[in-house]
């Protein structure tokens, strides 16, 4: 299961989201099709950009529990001070991902940032 994980400021629009996703997977040589998922903080789910960029990539939109984002800061790369000051975690997208690609995941590398926007791509089995 390939998983990108989502982080955003309100407002942010589906065509940077989906640009995002598609230079993160490039990064790692992952082709835009084997998306599995895209994953975010429950309360971000409802973002508007977010949810058209599920639908425009075709895939599910999984909402993470921050309770469940906490139980993977162990395995983040990357740590925003802004986001633990807000939110109680080091990373949203990043957590995101570990959390949605479901057992034995991992962060493929460290999220990438445009336009207020953060992607993680992480791989794992499911759950």
């Amino acid at each position: 299961m390939i998983v990108a994980g989502i982080g955003c400021r309100s407002g942010a629009p589906a065509d940077d989201i989906v640009s995002l996703i598609f230079a993160a997977l490039s990064d790692f040589g992952i082709a835009h099709e084997d998306l599995s998922a895209i994953a975010t903080e429950t309360l971000k789910a409802d973002e508007l950009g977010i949810v058209d960029a599920a639908r425009h990539l075709s895939v599910p939109l999984v909402r993470c529990p921050l309770s469940e984002l906490g139980r993977v800061t162990d395995r983040v790369i990357t740590h925003s001070l802004r986001v633990q000051a807000v939110k109680g975690v080091p990373s949203i997208a990043e957590a995101s991902a570990l959390v949605a690609a479901g057992h034995n995941a991992r962060l493929l590398g460290a999220r990438i940032v445009a336009n207020n926007i953060t992607c993680a791509i992480a791989i794992g089995e499911g759950s």
